[in-house]
């Protein structure tokens, strides 16, 4: 027997050994893979589906949203292995926005309980546009949530700290465990939104008035503008919702960023407001939990199983992500991943 044979043998030998070792997956993962398919080949033939889709526009009442390119689309998502699994712009940078709104409620629920934030906002869907002023007044700043503007504010309002330093460094801390990185902030944005957040300081203002936050209402809405404008990409955004698909613990970094039992309720307040004024519509689709930012930036969280997140600045009208939503509610239908559809 010739040395070119010998090897032949023993290559095909390892070869079958591996195809072997690929057919015993773990029941586990042959269980996930029976019901949900392949994580990776979803995310990839939703991204590819949807890349050339071009409908919606970016956000334009702030100047620095509006100037970012509108082709970028990246898809991004984490499972339980923590393995990362994406497609296109996934490490382009933009600005979090309103999906930062997430995690300084979970920030505030670590360190107060989640008692603070029945009292002093609510979390209740207003059936109002995002920067109500009415729906402060009908209420006196309660009956409302953490994740439109004035329950946001007062949420920021609600962090503890001797000093603004102090507030921010810990708001900017929990984003970047969510993460697994740390996070910088978009100065450009951070600029832009400040010089045009005239109405977000008057929501401060009654938010403040009403006694829904101890904080200043001046410092509290420029802590918000700046939380807004920390600078992300799809990637952190998956890692953040693999974060609390998995109850609190990042499977990136393997830390514990909030206790499991923080997660239900900060998934249900996501599941009723997390998408504007189509939070509903959004829920009815995909069944997922979610929290959409204007910067194009989309986060949902199928617990348990996997977190993905999305960039596409071209919004709709309601303010979310168009290829954002199209390549979620993809990867969740091939996943048979709605939570309201597990029969056994």
């Amino acid at each position: 027997m010739t040395t070119i044979s010998t090897n032949r043998r023993s290559a095909m030998g390892l070869f079958g050994a591996s195809i072997l070792a690929a057919g015993a997956a773990s029941p586990a993962v042959a269980q996930n893979r029976a019901r949900g398919g392949d994580l990776g080949a979803a995310v990839t033939a939703a991204h590819h589906r949807h890349q050339g889709f071009a409908e919606g526009k970016n956000a334009d009442y702030i100047p620095a949203l509006a100037a970012v390119p509108s082709t970028y689309f990246g898809v991004s998502a984490i499972g339980p292995d923590g393995a990362v699994h994406e497609a296109g712009d996934t490490t382009q940078l933009f600005s979090i926005q309103s999906i930062s709104k997430v995690l300084t409620m979970a920030l505030v629920m670590k360190e107060s309980g989640q008692q603070i934030i029945l009292d002093s906002v609510g979390v209740d869907a207003t059936g109002r546009v995002f920067n109500s002023i009415d729906a402060i007044e009908q209420y006196r700043g309660k009956e409302m949530n953490p994740l439109v503007n004035p329950g946001a504010i007062a949420t920021t309002g609600n962090v503890k700290g001797g000093s603004p330093d102090e507030v921010w460094n810990k708001i900017l801390g929990i984003h970047s465990d969510f993460a697994g990185r740390q996070l910088e902030v978009n100065q450009e944005v951070y600029k832009s939104e400040s010089d045009t957040n005239q109405r977000n300081r008057a929501i401060g203002a009654l938010m403040w008035a009403y006694e829904r936050m101890p904080m200043d209402p001046l410092v509290a809405t420029d802590l918000y503008t700046r939380q807004c404008s920390i600078n992300v990409n799809a990637r952190d955004l998956a890692n953040m919702a693999a974060t609390l698909a998995f109850g609190g613990r990042n499977p990136a970094t393997g830390r514990q960023v909030i206790d499991a039992s923080l997660v239900p309720g900060i998934l249900s307040i996501m599941a009723t407001a997390g998408l504007y004024d189509d939070s509903g519509k959004w829920l009815f689709r995909t069944g997922l939990p979610a929290k959409s930012g204007v910067g194009g930036g989309l986060i949902a969280v199928s617990p348990g199983k996997f977190g993905v997140g999305t960039f596409s600045p071209p919004l709709d009208e309601a303010g979310n992500s168009v290829r954002g939503q199209r390549a979620i509610a993809d990867i969740t239908t091939a996943l048979h991943a709605n939570p309201y559809a597990q029969f056994g």
